[in-house]
């Protein structure tokens, strides 16, 4: 008999996650999106108890909620299908008078946020209508119209508008006349809100090569926060003391996001540092005070998101994750210094923590990513991990996958290639339409340098999303480096990914892929589908049968292609699953199926 410790389970299994959190105006009930019941739901629960109780809004999985700043109401997302289309539906905290009020039939809706002490809740449909509801009215308000707008904030005599236009990597903020139907730029970027009171406008600015967090009055503009590595700008504030960058020269703290409270005297900053890890900060925004920030110490995870103020700003929420340790919620008592878990999962004891790898790419640029080892001695099979964006990060942060692979003898190199945010806005922009071809070539990089580390064996790669994406251009484009690989939700074809997923997916997507018209030469070069006789490698092909961002025609087109000339491969199909698969049971089922083909494919 084997007698397990106390809080164990299985390293890589699948647990319940909690996210987006919402606290009531006093700080005392918080609400949340988790999994615990197999499915993302609402879930109420007050502070310091272990009592919590469903808010039932349907069969649907929800991935985000909202409480309004009077506290009568919460504003739930919901993904019908588990699909990226969302309906935003409000519900009383006790779980009554459910009702929809966006993303109807085909529409989705996005961006919802409270207004600071209306029962006005904001929200964008399609990247295309900006949209006011007042919920006591029971008013709908079309606030613009336009190609990729989104509505950010309302200043509170409801004057003005902050507005954000323009595709992935370009966008602009905007301060909108909602009288005279004119418009000022602010800056480039892509968060802004008015200050409580409506004199001046909280900014974070992607204007430099990393962001800034500005105050804008007028034509006044003042730096409260920004990377020790941005030059000085003109009115800077004392930036927030921080620990410095890692010896690897890449690497510099960015403001990744930000939250002022509602009395306007303090903002919390989320910190991405150390190449992926965060740290969560308060500073005072009162103009005769002091820019010395108050540090969470310790961060109960090595990730952090979701900041949310209590409406009185005295509890800060937030979500926690780390290696081995999935999404909880916290509150912090930012005076006192306390931290408390409103719902979370500890770490599991023999949890794999990764260690931060840097080398040059063959131009020179710093590449980084993530390494889990296994414990016993090495080389190691190796699957290198492509994430999706490309604007994403990989970050020391709960993956079942990787654990569950490191416990079985089989290293992971959680890559991040040019395209990567986290590392300055030029890495961002390094593999905007041609460039690609050189964020392809990182991934031969990475396979290189686990191989010349003495680190790899035999290499398999997989991603999802975009990095599905560059998992097919890779096994396509250096078929002798990969023993095997696994494609989740991968464009395939750009010419019938922009045909078939939402018009608001493409119009966003142009700035950094390329035009479909005008760039059709260069986009048909760098589609894998036309040269997916030249992959070796066994490939597993994952995808959601209701997935509109990434359509499911990205997978099939590839599995038809392997099947005409008897290629080894396998086809995932998960019904009633999206872009993502939201239901435990799904992700479940996805973890051992993958942990198979990988072993069998890469230790047999």
């Amino acid at each position: 008999m084997t007698v397990l410790p106390a809080g164990w389970r299985p390293i890589g299994s699948e647990v319940a996650g909690n996210w987006s959190p919402a606290l009531s105006p006093d700080g005392r009930h918080m609400a949340y999106v988790s999994d615990r019941g197999g499915v993302p739901a609402v879930w109420v629960q007050p502070v310091g108890s272990e009592l919590a109780f469903r808010v039932d809004t349907g069969p649907e999985p929800v991935s985000a909620v909202r409480w309004s700043s009077g506290g009568g109401w919460l504003a739930c997302q919901l993904a019908p299908g588990g699909a990226p289309r969302h309906e935003v539906w409000l519900v009383r905290p006790d779980g009554s008078d459910l009702h929809q009020v966006a993303g109807f039939g085909a529409d989705t809706a996005e961006n919802m946020r409270w207004l600071p002490g209306r029962p006005v809740l904001a929200l964008t449909e399609n990247l295309t209508t900006a949209v006011l509801i007042d919920v006591t009215a029971g008013t709908r308000t079309v606030v613009t119209e336009g190609d990729l707008v989104t509505l950010l904030d309302v200043d509170p005599a409801g004057r003005f508008a902050l507005l954000r236009y323009g595709p992935r990597g370009a966008r602009q903020v905007v301060l909108r006349d909602l009288a005279l139907g004119t418009e000022k730029p602010v800056t480039r970027g892509e968060r802004a809100v008015f200050s409580p009171g409506g004199g001046c406008v909280y900014a974070l600015s992607q204007d430099g090569e990393f962001p800034a967090l500005l105050r804008i009055a007028g034509d006044a503009v003042e730096v409260l926060a920004q990377s020790p590595a941005a030059p000085a700008l003109p009115g800077s504030a004392t930036s927030p003391t921080l620990p410095g960058p890692a010896t690897i020269p890449a690497l510099q703290p960015e403001i990744e996001d930000f939250v002022v409270a509602a009395d306007g005297r303090t903002a919390a900053l989320l910190w991405n540092v150390r190449g992926g890890e965060s740290e969560v900060a308060v500073i005072s925004l009162d103009h005769d005070g002091d820019r010395v920030p108050v540090v969470l110490t310790p961060l109960p995870g090595a990730v952090a998101g979701d900041l949310v103020w209590s409406f009185d700003g005295s509890v800060l929420g937030l979500t926690a994750e780390g290696p081995g340790q999935p999404h909880g919620v916290w509150v912090w008592r930012w005076r006192s210094g306390e931290i408390s878990a409103v719902s979370a999962e500890p770490a599991a004891p023999e949890a794999i923590c990764p260690e931060l790898r840097a080398f040059p790419a063959h131009d020179g640029l710093t590449l980084t990513g993530w390494l889990f080892t296994p414990r016993t001695a090495g080389p190691h099979p190796v699957v290198v991990w492509l994430h999706g964006g490309p604007e994403a990060q990989e970050r020391p942060g709960h993956g079942p996958l990787f654990q569950s692979l490191a416990d079985r003898g089989i290293a992971v190199f959680a890559a991040n290639v040019r395209g990567s945010s986290g590392f300055g806005r030029s890495f961002v922009d390094a593999d905007n339409g041609a460039l690609r071809h050189a964020a392809i070539e990182d991934v031969r990089t990475c396979v290189a340098y686990l191989r010349d580390a003495g680190i790899a064996g035999r290499v398999g790669v997989m991603g999802r999303s975009y990095g599905g994406y560059l998992t097919l251009a890779a096994l396509t484009r250096f078929p002798e480096l990969f023993d095997v690989g696994v494609d989740i939700c991968g464009m395939s074809d750009f010419s019938t990914f922009y045909e078939h997923t939402e018009p608001w997916i493409a119009s966003a997507a142009v700035s950094k892929y390329g035009h479909p018209v005008h760039d059709a030469e260069l986009l048909r070069e760098l589609s894998p589908i036309h040269s997916i006789d030249r992959l070796r490698a066994p490939l597993l092909v994952v995808h959601g049968a209701n997935d509109t961002n990434v359509p499911v025609i990205e997978a099939e087109q590839v599995v038809a292609a392997l099947a005409a000339r008897d290629h080894p491969h396998r086809y995932l199909l998960f019904p009633g699953e999206g872009h993502e698969l939201l239901h435990r049971a799904a992700r479940a089922d996805f973890l051992q199926e993958t942990l198979n083909w990988l072993e069998t494919h890469l230790t047999k």
